[in-house]
């Protein structure tokens, strides 16, 4: 600590003398205000201060410690040098008698506290006791013993002798301006202002002393609590400071007042003595503030040091956690891709890393730079800043060169792939240009020449895209080559080789062609056939070959069609199989090439999306542009956009990546992760409340700071859409897949895949309008799976109710949607609401509900092949459905008896158990003609009989103890009466045994056994003639356009094109069991069970994404 610190205190008590007197006028100020003895401030002639004693009477009963205390008090306030040369007393007496005198100077003489040089004695006036004294005074001289001189004057005049007129005060005749009231409030304020002088010092230096014991802590928080703290303390201090000097300039006023209003009056000696006290006070209070200022600068240029130094070092902590992460995140950088696109992608990812890690890079060589001007400034703790500096760089530097690594071995891996690609192109375009040459021109002498000037032509683009030495590259590419890489570039280098192995081959033929031709080959024309199957070249082809030499664009010029047709021709004669299957593996490859770069850049969109949107939602510095009704929404707006981007980005992706030299096997791909493809379902029933909200928010400053910032040009919404596009475009791709891998290994794997693509899509497409039912106070997942669900107009007809009800429903139709579920089959009233927007959303209003056990189904009503009745309870309840189109009514109704078959499979079953354990109970059989068993076993092998015929339609009923014999044309179930029975029965019910049905031409109608025009499938090829005139094989679809004369039907094959009329009798042979109205494997059938309907979507936006199915 300072030491002027210390010292204040004690300059304090030697400026006021309280070493030598520790009174103060407070502490005796009644004893002064008796004013027996004061100190006027007069001097005597060698400036001896002169202490008066008036006259006062009660002199003598003043006690003896009063009287001391006021010696004691007086003489300690002269200056030391002046109190050195001896007091001078003035004893004034004249009023008093000879025996007061005597006392009081015995008195004196035995009680002052300091020297005397001077007694003055004005002894009493009266004649009496002047005379008296005189004579007491002369013959009591020995009783006055004192140090110095006593003397007696009889007047004023006398006593001017010794001390001058301006050194007395007025009642001595004198001129010295004197007050005692002022004199004790000057030297009360006077000693006021030295104490708290002494106890700011003292204070001060209590404060010191704490600054200078304190502990630096060792943590941020601490240091800067301790660093507040002190400086509130010294605040505190200086404003206590600043306080005292305002105290003193205030005494000095005070003392200076008297001399203002009296120009004329000179100071005396004791007037200047005080101001001289309160002066040496103000300077030494100045001096300790300055002292102070010191001592805290130094303290709090300490404590900021240490607080640097906590910041430092927590940042150092954190930064240095941070460089750790991200060198162990490079570590994992281990990947040098599987193709071009993939390799670029990973160059991405790594400069997108770079890009993010660029502020903890950033932060850490700041934190660097900032020890080191820590260091120049002289910071207390050097020795520990800077080998954190050093570590700080050296972890950058080292990062760097990691990164840098990272990318020059992705560069070379790009380099590798380029390399790579440009030959598989340049086969691929070989291969593209073997099979477009065209073989009827090939036949003559220009035509070769023709052709294997092209060839060569070709050949020589070889030299700049073919790998021409292959241990150079392994020599070239050691570090990246991998055993997955190896094996592909030696694939590569092998189709080259058989690339070129085929030109030669063709070269070698064409050179014979060319030579000069001793008969003339007769050209070879394409068959239409072929023209017409063949297929048109995959965008991918185009896009691939736009920036090749003009040396190859007359490979362009040619389509596909023209190529495959041709390939086909010449097989026989050049080996043209081989060409063909090369042609569609180049196919392949481009569908795989387009499901692999439109995956990326799918996966990129959601990620775009999610860092850009959903990741900006919770960022501190946006939270004001977020609207309140967007406020803690994100799980509605996006739903679970994340789980389908993880999915995609660590599994699918880099699944679908690992097929990319075998297309074919994709299929593979889709089927193992089928289950993981039900996140769509969430999405997708998430999706009406997003677009909701969207739409409530879609102006809110957020959104358009995040596009602005994400540079896109389409909105957030645009973006939304993408996973629901994305799961329709699967089944297409699949589609063109499955075209050109028909005779490969995976057809069927992708066959398969595509069915559950189509699954999930209906899954997806049936759980969104159930969603969106409303009024059902059950819980529908208790009805079972879903099967189909659709609009239909419903015509009602019940026995119960009145008969205007019944006549008018009848005529008129109520529009309704019907879900059939494996339970029940519920009846809505779509309903379209208004949103909030410029969008609608539906929904179904709940009606009612049949349990599938009780109803029954007529699969025809006569005048309209789109209508089929469902009836309940035995007939109680008719409703005539009316389907859009026959086809959706054919697989509604090969739905709904599916369910009806398994339910009487499920009671034969039971039936069999019950009577199982009563024959195994009973002791004695039950006779054959009494069990009920049999019967209902022997109806259900006639049920089963009949439906091995594949022409027969008959009504069904469950097993009653009393059989019926029907009517012609009508069937009843067990509770139904024949006169309740309608005309048309063509209907089942799997609470009924099976019963005759009536002739379904009798009626006039359609029957099973009735060709009707639709589309069918060849099941077995029995007709030669038939199968020839239209070049048919199993398992084409035809179509069966119009009936004619004599029996014959306008047959369409629909997989060639051609027509034809074939008998009706050898169509019942060639086809399915039936036409659409029946067959349980039409097209029709199947489509309408798995195609999405135009109302599948729960709002525009998804009907446009689901809306490509249709086709």
């Amino acid at each position: 600590m300072h030491p002027k610190l210390l010292n204040t205190a004690l300059a304090v008590d030697e400026i006021m003398h309280h070493d030598i007197s520790p009174l103060c006028a407070a502490d005796i100020r009644d004893q002064l205000q008796k004013r027996f003895a004061y100190l006027s401030g007069g001097r005597g002639q060698d400036g001896s201060p002169v202490i008066t004693f008036p006259d006062y009477p009660a002199f003598g009963d003043v006690p003896d410690q009063d009287f001391q205390n006021v010696m004691t008090y007086l003489t300690s306030i002269p200056s030391l040098q002046d109190a050195g040369i001896g007091f001078i007393l003035v004893i004034d007496r004249r009023q008093d008698r000879w025996t007061s005198v005597k006392a009081s100077i015995l008195r004196i003489a035995a009680s002052f506290p300091a020297n005397l040089q001077l007694v003055l004695v004005l002894r009493p006036t009266g004649f009496f006791q002047r005379t008296l004294s005189d004579l007491a005074f002369r013959f009591n001289r020995d009783d006055f013993k004192m140090k110095v001189p006593v003397i007696m004057l009889s007047s004023v005049p006398e006593l001017h002798g010794y001390i001058d007129k301006s050194q007395l005060t007025e009642d001595l005749g004198g001129t010295l301006a004197y007050c005692h009231s002022r004199w004790l409030r000057h030297r009360t304020a006077i000693e006021s202002f030295a104490l708290l002088v002494k106890q700011t010092a003292q204070m001060l230096q209590t404060f010191g002393t704490e600054l200078a014991e304190t502990e630096l802590p060792n943590d941020v928080q601490s240091t800067s609590s301790v660093l507040l703290a002190h400086t509130e303390k010294k605040d505190r201090a200086k404003e206590d400071m600043r306080l005292a000097l305002v105290e003193g300039r205030r005494v000095l006023e005070s003392i200076h007042e008297p001399l203002a209003r009296s120009p004329d009056q000179s100071p005396n000696q004791d007037q200047l003595d005080s101001q001289s006290t309160v002066h040496r006070l103000l300077a030494q209070l100045n001096e300790t503030e300055a002292a102070f200022d010191e001592f805290w600068a130094k303290h709090q240029q300490k404590l900021e040091q240490c607080l640097q130094l906590r910041h430092f070092e927590q940042d150092f902590r954190e930064v240095k956690s941070a460089l750790d992460v991200l060198a162990q995140k490079v570590t994992t950088f281990t990947d040098v891709g599987n193709s071009l696109a993939h390799v670029q992608h990973l160059l991405k990812d790594l400069t997108g890393f770079e890009e993010k890690s660029s502020a903890a890079v950033q932060r850490a060589r700041t934190l660097s730079q900032e020890g080191e001007r820590l260091i120049e400034h002289k910071h207390y703790a050097v020795d520990s800043i800077r080998p954190k500096c050093h570590e700080l760089r050296h972890l950058c530097d080292q990062f760097a060169a990691d990164v840098e690594r990272r990318r020059g071995l992705l560069g070379k891996s790009l380099e590798l792939h380029g390399l790579l690609e440009a030959s598989m192109k340049w086969c691929d375009e070989g291969i593209y240009l073997l099979a477009s040459q065209p073989v009827d021109k090939c036949q003559s002498q220009d035509g070769a020449e023709a052709a294997l000037q092209e060839l060569e032509r070709f050949l020589e683009t070889g030299a700049e895209n073919k790998i021409q030495e292959l241990s150079k590259i392994f020599q070239d590419y050691e570090p990246i080559l991998t055993k997955d890489l190896l094996e592909h570039v030696q694939r590569v280098f092998q189709k080259q080789e058989s690339v070129e192995e085929m030109f030669h081959r063709r070269q070698a033929s064409l050179k014979k062609l060319a030579a000069k031709q001793t008969r003339p080959v007769q050209p070879v024309a394409p068959r239409p056939e072929a023209l017409t199957k063949s297929p048109c070249p995959s965008p991918g082809i185009r896009r691939g070959s736009e920036n090749h030499s003009s040396e190859g664009s007359a490979l362009r010029r040619g389509p596909y069609r023209r190529a495959k047709s041709e390939v086909s021709e010449g097989r026989q004669g050049r080996g043209g199989s081989t060409g063909d299957e090369e042609s569609l593996a180049v196919l392949r490859r481009h569908v795989m090439k387009e499901l692999l770069d439109t995956e990326r850049v799918y996966v990129e969109e959601l990620l775009c999306v999610l860092e850009g949107y959903a990741a900006e939602m919770d960022n501190p510095l946006m939270t004001h542009l977020i609207s309140t009704g967007l406020q803690n929404k994100k799980d509605i707006l996006f739903g679970n956009m994340e789980e389908i981007y993880h999915f995609h980005n660590r599994i699918f992706l880099r699944e679908l990546e690992n097929y990319t030299d075998c297309p074919e096997l994709v299929g593979r791909c889709f089927l193992e992760r089928m289950e993981e493809f039900q996140i769509y379902e969430k999405y997708c029933q998430n999706k009406p409340r997003s677009e909701s909200l969207w739409r409530q928010c879609s102006d809110c400053p957020f959104f358009q700071e995040c596009q602005k910032k994400l540079d896109h040009k389409l909105s957030l919404d645009s973006y939304l859409l993408k996973p629901v596009q994305r799961i329709t475009k699967y089944q297409l791709l699949l589609k063109e897949m499955l075209k050109y891998s028909k005779s490969c290994e995976g057809a069927e794997d992708l066959q398969e895949a595509l069915s559950s693509i189509l699954g999930i899509l209906k899954a997806v497409n049936d759980s969104m309008h159930l969603i969106a039912i409303t009024g059902y106070e059950g819980n529908l997942s208790d009805l079972g799976r879903l099967l189909m669900q659709g609009s239909f107009s419903v015509w009602t007809d019940h026995k119960r109710g009145h008969a205007k009800v019944k006549d008018l429903a009848r005529f008129k139709p109520m529009q309704r949607h019907l879900f059939l579920h494996e339970k029940a089959v519920l009846f809505c009233k779509r309903r379209e609401e208004n949103g909030e927007g410029y969008e609608k959303a539906p929904s179904y209003s709940y009606k009612q509900s049949l349990n599938m056990t009780a109803v029954g189904i007529t699969e025809n009503v006569k005048g309209d092949a789109k209508k089929f009745e469902i009836w309940y309870n035995a007939r109680e309840e008719v409703y005539i459905i009316q389907a859009p189109t026959p086809e959706i009514k054919a697989a509604w109704v090969s739905e709904i008896r599916k369910v009806l078959t398994s339910q009487l499979q499920a009671c034969r079953e039971a039936s069999q158990h019950r009577a199982l354990e009563q024959s195994q109970s009973l002791p004695l059989p039950t006779p054959a003609g009494t069990s009920p068993l049999k019967a209902s076993t022997r109806n259900i092998k006639k049920l089963e009989e009949r439906k091995t015929d594949p022409l027969s339609l008959e009504g069904y009923g469950g097993p009653t103890p009393q059989q019926r014999a029907p009517e012609k044309g009508k069937g009843w179930s067990k509770t139904s009466h024949p006169s309740e029975t309608p005309e048309d029965n063509d209907g089942w019910s799997s609470t009924e045994e099976p019963v005759n049905s009536s002739d379904a031409e009798e009626e006039g109608r359609a029957g099973p056994g009735k060709l009707v025009p639709g589309r069918y499938t060849v099941t077995r090829l029995d007709e030669k003639g038939v199968s020839d005139v239209l070049a048919l094989r199993s398992g084409d679809e035809v179509e069966l356009v119009q009936e004619g004369d004599e029996g014959l039907w306008c047959v369409r094959n629909l997989s060639s094109g051609v027509e034809g009329w074939v008998p009706a009798r050898s169509l019942s042979t060639l086809l399915c069991q039936g036409g659409p109205v029946g067959c349980l494997s039409s097209p029709e059938s199947s489509a309408g069970s798995a195609v999405l309907s135009p109302s599948s979507s729960c709002s525009e936006s998804c009907t446009a994404a689901l809306a490509d199915l249709q086709g």
